[in-house]
């Protein structure tokens, strides 16, 4: 059953053809702290990413997103970037999960927020 997912699904890691190309062509460049495994090309005209688990472009942080585009040359594994103190670590996008950012007065708020500074309008 894992041999068809595999076959037939992108969405679960890598297909066999994505499979064959990293290993024929593929150099390993490095991980992520996700497991994320990073490849390029011998001549470093292609890259890209084998997701572990499941495939959303969110998980790639903002250090390997800018090798994968041609941004930087150099990979975060050989020159670091940089991160100011500020800066929060990187996650995923959240939207449409339990974990999603629900605004002050949303419906989807578990315990409705009390508003008293709003008073419905009443026909006279």
């Amino acid at each position: 059953m894992n041999f068809l997912l595999r076959l037939l699904t992108w969405w679960n890691s890598q297909t066999l053809n994505t499979q064959f190309f990293t290993w024929r062509k593929g150099v390993k460049v490095g991980e992520d702290e996700q497991g994320n495994v990073y490849y390029r090309t011998r001549d470093d005209k292609r890259r890209w990413v084998i997701f572990n688990g499941e495939m959303e472009a969110s998980r790639v942080s903002p250090d390997w997103h800018g090798w994968l585009h041609f941004t930087w040359n150099d990979p975060p594994t050989t020159t670091p970037l940089r991160h100011k103190p500020w800066e929060k670590p990187h996650q995923e996008n959240l939207t449409g999960t339990p974990a999603a950012y629900v605004p002050p007065g949303s419906l989807r708020r578990v315990q409705p927020v009390v508003r008293r500074d709003y008073e419905a309008w009443q026909p006279e």
